[in-house]
């Protein structure tokens, strides 16, 4: 984007060569503009909010909760009223540095799962039955390449409805990235048609079991209870982000490249049947979400087992196979690292007592207020408090206790409380840096943390207004 009076044209020549596109802007008058202040590497950024983290341990007061084992949920939860205050404990420099191999070791299962799916999709792709079938959907798509992106948001929103998808779409990137330079989009639509689209499928699902599950399960409520309501909201909010994303890849579209008009050889039938065995891996993924209970190890496995059928079925041999699950490793080592030093911040805070301080210090003022600006209170207090605790089953088992029992001395439905929290912290997904997921999300793209920023966030505000309405209409029709 052109600055100063003097501006009035926007050349943008995409280079190659790159894990990222960069952007020549140049001046009609052959000048070339000073670049903007940007966004540090997202490593750089990650380890900066770790230090924040740390000094935070010697500001805010350490205090916790008492906790107890949940047996609806099976989760270990916060007992509302039992906030006191601790012996501080702050965190030094040598022990914040030491929280990052501690955030990796934390989150092996999810990134043993980013792995396992990288190794899997790369295998499937050097099959080639990935680039086939994108060439057989470009032609299919003849003068009609937009709807690839609704197309394309709703599988994904579905997926983060059903099973709050987003680990996995990290190995799914490279994929997309082919589809949309076949049409002429860039990478941004890639990463928004997918990851954005899932966190928004998430936030307002009806049905989730890592978050409006185990808050309606937290909260007393039967599971699926004010299902219609949600699913109307979510319809509404996923056609706003889909009308988004098209109207940016509308903005930004360019020639499709070179080396993406290359004829793709004609799928055969090995082809379709990996293609078959990788749409079969996502109908069993969700099965077993949510009727098996499966977690990150067993959702690893079942990738892994993808990759070793891919590579049998097309002749890639056992050599072949293992060197592609190699390379695919490879690839997902820097994602990998993001989601352990995302990790490493929420460890911090914990070592330094104030993770429950900042819960509780937050929503303590909203008890004073009336029902509808207290439920919309919540919402904002929510997106807050994500940013620190960016799981959203962990954000759930922290803050629903404490405050159930706060909407019921309000006289708020408990509905109306978990509306809050899906809108607060899920949203807040679209945005937050310390969500491991989406900066690897957008480091397997090649899309700057602030670009992607800059095309979020108003749709963010817009979904939060969406979502806030929400709440309000279910205040005023009592939802229970």
């Amino acid at each position: 984007m052109l600055t100063g009076p003097n501006a009035t044209a926007d050349c943008r020549v995409p280079t190659r060569g790159s894990s990222s596109e960069t952007y020549l802007t140049l001046r009609s008058q052959g000048e070339v503009t000073m670049p903007k202040l940007r966004v540090p590497h997202p490593l750089a950024l990650m380890f900066g909010c770790i230090l924040l983290a740390a000094a935070l341990s010697y500001v805010l007061p350490a205090g916790r909760y008492e906790r107890t084992d949940d047996p609806v949920t099976g989760r270990n939860v916060v007992v509302a009223g039992t906030y006191e205050a601790v012996e501080p404990s702050p965190v030094n420099l040598f022990d914040a540095v030491v929280a990052i191999p501690l955030g990796l070791a934390d989150a092996a299962s999810v990134i043993f799962l980013v792995f396992l799916i990288g190794g899997a999709f790369t295998v499937v792709d050097e099959t080639g039955a990935l680039r086939q079938s994108v060439g057989w959907l470009v032609q299919r798509l003849d003068q009609r390449e937009l709807l690839v992106i609704p197309l394309v948001s709703v599988v994904f929103a579905t997926g983060g409805a059903l099973e709050n998808m987003q680990e996995e779409i990290i190995a799914l990137i490279p994929v997309l990235l082919v589809l949309t330079r076949r049409l002429g989009f860039d990478a941004l639509t890639a990463v928004s048609m997918s990851a954005g689209a899932a966190f928004v499928g998430s936030a307002f699902s009806p049905i989730n079991p890592f978050q409006v599950g185990i808050a309606q399960k937290l909260a007393g409520l039967p599971l699926l209870s004010g299902g219609l309501f949600r699913t109307s909201f979510l319809v509404i909010a996923l056609g706003l982000w889909i009308a988004g994303t098209m109207r940016h890849a509308k903005r930004s579209r360019t020639a499709p490249e070179a080396w993406a008009l290359d004829t793709a050889e004609p799928a055969g039938p090995r082809s379709g049947i990996v293609i078959g065995l990788v749409l079969l891996t996502f109908a069993m993924l969700v099965f077993g979400v949510l009727r098996l209970g499966w977690g990150f190890d067993q959702m690893s496995a079942l990738f892994f087992i993808t990759g070793i059928l891919a590579g049998l079925v097309g002749r890639l041999g056992v050599t072949g196979t293992a060197e592609a699950y190699v390379k695919g490793f490879r690839s997902m080592a820097y994602a990998a690292l993001l989601i352990g030093f995302a990790r490493a911040i929420y460890l911090v805070l914990d070592q330094g007592s104030i993770v429950d301080t900042i819960v509780h210090g937050v929503f303590t003022p909203i008890e004073h207020l009336p029902v509808a600006l207290s439920a919309l209170g919540m919402v904002v207090v929510h997106a807050g408090v994500h940013v620190p605790v960016p799981s959203v089953s962990g954000h759930a088992v922290l803050t629903m206790p404490v405050l159930v029992p706060l909407s019921d001395l309000l006289g708020m439905s408990r509905q109306v409380t978990v509306l809050a929290y899906q809108y607060g912290a899920g949203l807040c997904d679209l945005l937050t840096p310390t969500n491991g997921a989406l900066m690897a999300i957008l480091a397997a793209g090649g899309v700057r943390y602030e670009r992607w920023m800059k095309f979020a966030f108003p749709l963010y505000l817009l979904l939060v207004a969406l979502g806030s309405v929400a709440i309000l209409i279910a205040i005023g029709i009592g939802l229970q």
